[in-house]
């Protein structure tokens, strides 16, 4: 409420400005006249049901066709066939009214205007006979638009809908100026404080970095700022940030199976001698000339030459 009487304020201040005096009178009028500083349904409703009482076909159709243009054609899709339904009510409401005031000329013109929309809705054939019924309010096709409970039935049904549209509706830019400035500024202080906790937090990354930066060469020595970045940073590497070890290459080429044959070489070279070793063995067993055995006969005979003399010396020492 207090910010409809503040942009009201400034809506008098731009028409002084402008030198829109008449319009100022009229808004001055108006807003006297309002009860309570909100818009009525029922002050639209004033105003169709005296554009009919009259028969001001004009100002019924200009009414209707600003509150088409401005409200009725925001709505949802759903609404269309509401707003029809009641557009061509209210007309017949004007003609009936027309007819019961005795006005034939109002009918008469109210065809000629609009016979070319009409005649393309199936709902108004039957009506192009209404200015030549006599008695019409009896005739079973318009007696129903004569009581008075459709016509009640028609202006409530009127004012209800006008009601639950103008509750509906967004409230306009104009109104909403204000909010839109405070909703910015609140829009603005969170963008800097966003910024301000991004600074702080690069601060600290700056400082963790160089602390890192300050324990590696402590502790490593000779170790360089570039290796210390990539030893911190090295999950933000790629592959070509990535340098292979100086090995030098040795002096000569070895081949594998150049080895391997030297191996079986050798192998067989061995089972070689250990075989004549055994033939050899096995011949000398069989010719009697073994080493062994020669030096266990020459042992024995060394032996019995030994024991004899021995037995010859005692017999001789005995017997002497």
């Amino acid at each position: 409420m207090a910010q409809v009487a503040f942009l009201d304020n400034l809506l008098r201040e731009y028409l002084v400005f402008r030198g829109f005096s008449s319009t100022l009178k009229a808004l001055d009028l108006e807003q006297r006249t309002e009860k309570d500083q909100h818009f009525r349904a029922e002050r639209i409703l004033e105003q169709f049901n005296n554009a009919v009482q009259a028969s001001d076909l004009q100002a019924l159709r200009s009414l209707w066709f600003h509150l088409d243009n401005n409200i009725f054609s925001k709505l949802e899709h759903t609404y269309a066939v509401a707003v029809k339904k009641l557009e061509n009510s209210l007309l017949k409401y004007y003609l009936v009214t027309a007819y019961s005031s005795n006005r034939p000329e109002k009918v008469s013109e109210f065809f000629n205007k609009l016979a070319g929309d009409l005649q393309q809705q199936s709902e108004w054939k039957d009506w192009f006979y209404f200015p030549f019924c006599k008695n019409a309010e009896e005739s079973p096709t318009f007696a129903l638009f004569f009581t008075k409970q459709w016509q009640d039935t028609l202006l409530l049904s009127l004012r209800n809908f006008l009601t639950t549209v103008y509750q509906c509706l967004p409230q306009p830019t104009f109104v909403r100026a204000e909010q839109e400035a405070a909703h910015m500024q609140r829009l603005s202080e969170d963008n800097a404080g966003l910024r301000t906790r991004v600074l702080n937090l690069q601060q600290e990354l700056n400082q963790m970095t160089q602390a890192a930066g300050a324990s590696g060469s402590s502790l490593g020595g000779g170790v360089d700022n570039g290796a210390r970045r990539r030893s911190v940073y090295r999950q933000q590497q790629s592959l070509s940030d990535i340098l292979p070890f100086d090995i030098s290459p040795p002096g000569h080429i070895v081949d594998d199976f150049c080895i391997i044959a030297s191996e079986a070489n050798s192998v067989s070279q061995a089972s070689d001698a250990q075989a004549r070793s055994l033939k050899q063995l096995i011949r000398n067993i069989g010719s009697g000339s073994s080493p062994v055995m020669g030096r266990k006969d020459q042992t024995t005979s060394s032996l019995g030459e030994k024991s004899t003399k021995r037995r010859s010396g005692s017999l001789g020492r005995s017997w002497i």
